[in-house]
């Protein structure tokens, strides 16, 4: 009877379902948020710049697309004309999309781009997948590779064919070399365009161009330029040396030459040295509304002032930068010649 009673109430002891502690209401809202926030998108914006400042330009974004950030972490430079604003990630996730480019103007409170709250970035996912593939890979090219029928039918049967034999590895040489032969001959032999700018020497320029604060100074001091007076300086330089040195040699020069050694060709030579030291000096700026861009030009024009009969012309003397003096010499006098002909002459 005792062993009925027990065998009862652990049955319906297993029966009863085991009630869960109750949760409070602010934990589960709290798992809830969390839950809600990691699958949320986050728009960052423009920040604020300096004072009167409205816009600028995005310069770089450090992280792309389906990257992950950090919180606080640096994703992208704006240039102002004053200073750099750095924008920041405000919370941890990844890169989904970006609404501008680089070299943009943006102006503050824009959309830059959104980030994916939570997660790992697909980066990240890539990197983890390229282990398994190579530890696939690995495995594969441990696997014994079976061996195949003719090698067993060789040694049953004794020796192998003559044709099975394999090829010689000249004969695997000679095979591919003659196959290239003829895509060799089907390709065209390149073009030499540039045999007319070699021979007149180098006319290459580089344009970079200017950042905003940049742009911003060269405005102020063409401003400056166009309503303040300007005032020219004169410094005094010891020509003693040209002048000893074109008095030893200018004889000589001109019997061997026939070129009279004067001291453009000493100037035009000592400025060709001071551009190579600072290329700004032989740089422009062009573009709309002022100009933009910076123009480096890896080239030395010299301009010459040669007094004709209509008046004083200017003719130009190009690449400087690969002629001795003599050359320049020679170069200012057969433009001066030009120079001061009439249209009847040149036309003859």
């Amino acid at each position: 009877m005792l062993s009925r009673r027990v065998a009862v109430a652990a049955y319906t002891a297993s029966m009863r379902p085991i009630r869960s502690p109750t949760r409070s209401p602010l934990i589960t809202m709290t798992a809830m948020v969390q839950i809600v926030r990691s699958y949320a998108d986050r728009v960052v914006k423009v920040p604020q710049m300096a004072e009167s400042i409205s816009e600028g330009t995005l310069k770089q974004f450090f992280k792309g697309i389906g990257e992950r950030v950090e919180q606080d972490e640096e994703i992208a430079t704006i240039e102002t004309d004053k200073i750099d604003v750095a924008v920041n990630a405000p919370e941890a996730g990844t890169i989904k999309e970006l609404f501008v480019g680089e070299e943009d103007t943006v102006t503050v409170g824009q959309d830059l781009l959104t980030i994916k709250l939570g997660g790992s970035s697909s980066v990240d996912n890539k990197k983890d997948a390229a282990p398994k593939e190579a530890a696939t890979d690995n495995a594969t090219k441990s696997e014994p590779e079976p061996e195949p029928e003719a090698r067993q039918t060789q040694t049953r049967e004794g020796t192998p064919k003559p044709e099975s034999q394999p090829k010689s590895r000249s004969e695997q040489k000679e095979q591919p070399q003659s196959s290239k032969k003829p895509r060799e001959a089907a390709q065209p032999e390149p073009t030499t365009t540039s045999s007319s700018s070699s021979a007149s020497g180098n006319r290459e320029e580089r344009r970079i161009k200017m950042n905003r604060m940049r742009l911003r100074i060269a405005e102020r001091l063409k401003q400056s330029q166009n309503t303040a007076a300007s005032l020219t300086t004169f410094n005094e330089v010891d020509m003693s040396n040209i002048m000893e040195f074109r008095k030893l040699y200018k004889d000589d020069v001109l019997k061997k030459t026939g070129v009279k050694l004067g001291f453009m060709s000493a100037f035009s030579r000592a400025a060709v040295l001071a551009m190579r030291d600072i290329p700004t000096v032989n740089a422009s700026i062009e573009g709309p509304n002022g100009g933009d861009t910076i123009v480096y030009r890896d080239y030395v024009d010299v301009s010459v002032a040669v007094a004709t009969e209509k008046g004083l012309v200017t003719p130009v003397v190009r690449n400087v930068e690969s002629m001795d003096l003599i050359g320049i010499e020679r170069a200012i006098a057969d433009m001066g010649k030009k120079a001061r002909l009439t249209e009847d002459q040149m036309l003859s």
